[in-house]
């Protein structure tokens, strides 16, 4: 099972043991919600799943993206080394499902929408999970 580091200026702020995480923001323009469902691979975080609750302001949802229910969705099977969320207190924080609970990305954390970019990528043999 792969375990998520949370990162916030060169520091671990947390590890999350798990093999899947969500990961969910509303846009800053379009105030519309998207998710992206992301599995820890090895090495990588795999996106496999992109969904988004309406479209506009560069966010239309490519030509493969299905409709279910009120969003779009699609599979985009996307390997990343790492994910770097730019946070700003002009908008509501990213939230963050992993291990069982859904919380926004401060609380996971500990630090405030101003701290700085959060780091998400996979925890290295040195990182112990500590959520």
């Amino acid at each position: 099972m792969g375990v998520l580091c949370l990162i916030v200026a060169g520091v671990l702020r947390a590890s999350i043991p798990g093999p899947e995480f969500t990961l969910a923001w509303q846009h800053s323009v379009e105030k519309v919600l998207w998710e992206e469902r992301y599995r820890v691979d090895g090495a990588t975080l795999q996106l496999v799943e992109a969904r988004v609750r309406g479209h506009g302001a560069g966010m239309e949802p490519p030509p493969q993206a299905r409709r279910d229910g009120d969003a779009w969705v699609w599979s985009p099977d996307t390997l990343l080394p790492e994910l770097v969320l730019a946070r700003s207190t002009a908008t509501p924080d990213y939230t963050l499902c992993a291990a069982g609970r859904c919380q926004a990305l401060g609380a996971w954390t500990a630090t405030p929408p101003d701290a700085g970019a959060v780091t998400l990528r996979t925890c290295g043999t040195a990182e112990q999970p500590s959520r």
